[in-house]
């Protein structure tokens, strides 16, 4: 299979704003955050025209139980009520969000389909706020208006004219609200499906499944207080500058404090240099930026397993002559499985370790010494870590090292995954998972007066196969922009073209708008900003973050149009039209969100006394076994693993190529075609690679270069006339944005253990363009 930009739709062939001056391209020195974040989003806010109402919201933004959830990452809230707890990118997002542009039925009647297909992605977001709901006309090859009613009355009669509930998919980006999460998972269960796919298939499942296994939890076990007194850091696969800003603040306090902070990465990010924290006056003031690690190491993509077993091998060996240098009354009374894994580290040459890591036995021996000489550690990841073949080994290799040293159970200590979107944990807590557990489904049916199904459904990348098939001929996406965040660009159109309705509940023009069924509807909704009035007055949604606390948003601007509803509305009208004899009393629902609340605290273990817990300060904790050192696993503790490392180093004339975030990117919404922090400028369709790879190539700074993938299938994949950028990145690896290079990744190369796309471990080769 070809799928080359000239190959494809036009709407393939480019994301973001056209470029108006020639690409640039200078190394980043200097600190991030700090007066170049503050210049960034002054620009931004003047170029939406927010700068009046964007500071109000910005001082409203992430305050416990009064202000808005910020639509962002998923970092917690400051636990010291810092009053300034925002970033450069949750700005951007609120400003986004908040824009004074409208798509209305004008719009539409101006611009085709086909027309807006050719469009730009940026220049499809950038239109605007959607103001009504729409249906695709094909007559005339436009939107045009559709009442609530009956919009809701042709999802309806699609739904019940499917000889199987199985037929249809309902698909959740990380935005979506608890309340919205929980109406919308009891509404495809009451249909008769657990076809749940959501972002989390594509970003955490590896995280999840791994953990489980482990420890018998899916969530890491500390909170924001454990990264406050934690002795050392250790941060994988993650590039905190622009996927968790806010995260600057907790690695600076670490590092003044005296704590180590170790990153680990095969690119050296901004984030794991030095920054200046905006909401430090002084430090803005003086220039003066506060180093944010003691230690980088680059790996090889992919190298992580190897490097931990590394450190793992390292501590194990001192432990031959400082007894200290394990915890054994932890390992004893808490652990199953050590002895296997000490004889595996033991087995595992320092050679195999080095080249497989891709660092040098010196280097690993240095975060080795980190390791041992903290008394409580903690380790961090993100993608970096989970879009690979064998991530869920990988973070089960993380709990290893964790448990050699009783890492978990106190204060300062244990697994702290970094959740991307601001919600995506908190919809796996409220039902959003196309594997439930037997449990949850039995707390439903008690708690909702239904009857769940019981087999497991589909999850992103089986959706997009069964839509391809014709299987799946209703497809639901709440929130997101499904065309553009799947994988295998081409195949995902195919399949969303097959379907005969899709529907997709939005605040803004996306690519997956023009790329839809025979029939479709844009529903769109309130933003998190935004007032929700409903009959008993203004409500409230909550929210988890990536750490467990669940805490409650509250809108504060006037809706961008009298004809949005919020998203618990969308769901529930939906439902009742779908299931027009249900019991489940949808419309009392939306009358009062805490009604909503009342059941899920019946339906969802640790929401007991929901509506009184979560108005308190900062919200609640969901409770977490493995923190108590209590471990739901097979052998009631926590589970050494002993997976051998894979080889991930890549054949001769081939390259690992990692996909990922510009910083002016949020997931796929482009802000504009810089990245600050990489020195790009004018440029998103490059390739990072090792100086040494591109001269073995023929290959000069922002040189033109061809980049094919072969996936497992042995099928290849094209982008042609990129721009080749040299970067300090290890030799046999490259790097690029997405969505641009998921072309690249094909549907079929999903992880064995998590079913992820493996989006960060695409094999490619690189030739100057022909």
């Amino acid at each position: 299979m070809s799928a080359t930009p000239e190959h494809q739709d036009p709407v393939e062939a480019g994301v973001g704003p056209e470029p108006t001056e020639e690409p640039e391209f200078r190394p980043y020195h200097h600190p991030a955050a700090g007066w170049g974040a503050a210049d960034s989003v002054t620009r931004f806010m003047v170029r939406e025209g927010a700068l009046m109402h964007g500071p109000r919201a910005i001082m409203r933004m992430n305050h416990e139980n009064t202000g808005f959830d910020c639509p962002g990452c998923a970092w917690p809230d400051d636990t010291k009520g810092l009053h300034l707890d925002i970033c450069e990118n949750g700005i951007k997002h609120v400003t986004w969000e908040m824009t004074r542009k409208r798509v209305d039925r004008a719009f539409f009647a101006a611009h085709s389909v086909t027309e807006l297909s050719g469009w730009s992605d940026y220049d499809l977001e950038n239109q605007g706020r959607l103001t009504e709901p729409m249906v695709y006309d094909p007559d005339t090859d436009h939107y045009v208006p559709i009442s609530w009613k009956d919009a809701f009355a042709r999802v309806g009669r699609a739904l019940r004219a499917l000889d199987s509930p199985h037929r249809a998919s309902y698909y959740t980006s990380g935005r979506l609200g608890n309340e919205a999460t929980f109406l919308y998972q009891l509404m495809a269960r009451e249909l008769g499906t657990n076809n749940l796919p959501d972002c989390s298939n594509m970003c955490h499942e590896a995280s999840g499944r791994a953990l489980t296994a482990s420890l018998g939890t899916g969530k890491g076990t500390v909170d924001l207080k454990d990264w406050e007194a934690t002795d050392a850091l250790f941060i994988l696969g993650v590039n905190a500058a622009s996927n968790a800003p806010r995260m600057l603040t907790a690695l600076a306090e670490a590092y003044d404090r005296g704590a180590q902070v170790v990153h680990i990465n095969p690119l050296v990010e901004a984030a794991a240099t030095r920054a200046i924290i905006p909401h430090d006056f002084k430090d803005m003031a003086t220039f003066h930026a506060t180093p944010t690690s003691t230690l980088n190491l680059q790996p090889r993509i992919g190298g992580d397993m190897a490097l931990l077993r590394g450190m793992a091998k390292a501590v194990l060996e001192q432990s031959a002559s400082d007894p200290k240098a394990l915890d054994r009354e932890f390992i004893e009374r808490h652990t199953a499985g050590f002895e296997e894994y000490r004889a595996l580290c033991e087995a595992t040459p320092w050679e195999t370790v080095e080249r497989q890591s891709g660092v040098g036995r010196a280097d690993i021996l240095k975060a080795a010494r980190v390791y041992r000489e903290a008394d409580r550690s903690i380790v961090s990841w993100c993608l970096g870590v989970t879009q690979h073949e064998h991530g869920v080994d990988t973070v089960r290799e993380i709990v290893n090292l964790l448990l050699l040293r009783g890492n978990l159970g106190r204060e300062g200590a244990g697994p702290s995954p970094v959740r991307g979107h601001s919600n995506v944990q908190g919809n796996r807590t409220c039902g959003i998972d196309h594997r439930p557990d037997p449990e949850f489904l039995d707390r439903l049916a008690e708690a909702c007066t239904i009857d769940p199904p019981r087999e497991h459904g589909l999850d992103t990348v089986r959706t997009i196969e069964a839509m391809r098939r014709g299987e799946v001929r209703v497809f639901v996406a709440m929130g997101g922009n499904f065309a553009l965040a799947a994988p295998d660009t081409p195949v995902t159109y195919e399949a969303l073209r097959a379907c005969d309705l899709t529907v997709q509940v939005s605040t803004k023009l996306n690519r997956s708008h023009v790329v839809h069924g025979r029939q479709a509807l844009i529903l769109p909704c309130l933003g998190r900003t935004e007032k929700d009035e409903q009959r008993k007055g203004l409500q409230s949604t909550s929210v988890e973050d990536s750490m467990s606390m669940v805490h409650l948003s509250v809108g504060m601007k006037r809706p961008a149009s009298p004809h949005l509803l919020s998203e618990p509305a969308i769901v529930a009208g939906m439902a009742r039209a779908a299931l027009p004899d249900s019991a489940t009393p949808w419309e009392w629902y939306i009358e009062d969100y805490d009604r909503i609340r009342d059941t899920m605290s019946r339906a969802l273990d640790g929401f007991e006394d929901f509506n009184r817990r979560v108005r308190l300060p900062l919200g609640f904790r969901i409770k977490q076994p493995a923190r108590e050192l209590v471990f739901l696993t097979p052998s009631g503790r926590a589970e050494f693993s002993t997976a051998e490392l894979p080889d991930v180093v890549p054949a001769p004339g081939t390259l690992a190529l990692g996909t990922m975030r510009s910083h002016d990117q949020w997931n796929t919404t482009i802000y504009s075609d810089n990245d600050r922090y990489r020195g790009i400028k004018n440029l998103r369709t490059l390739v990072f690679m090792n100086e040494d790879d591109m001269r073995e190539r023929g290959i000069a700074k922002l040189d033109p270069v061809d980049i094919t993938s072969t996936a497992k299938d042995g099928s290849h994949r094209h982008l042609h006339g990129y721009l080749a950028i040299p970067y300090d990145i290890p030799r046999g690896c490259a790097a690029g944005y997405m969505p641009e290079m998921n072309v690249l990744c094909a549907l079929g190369d999903y992880s064995t253990q998590s079913d992820q796309p493996i989006m960060k471990h695409v094999r490619v080769t690189i030739d100057p363009a022909a």
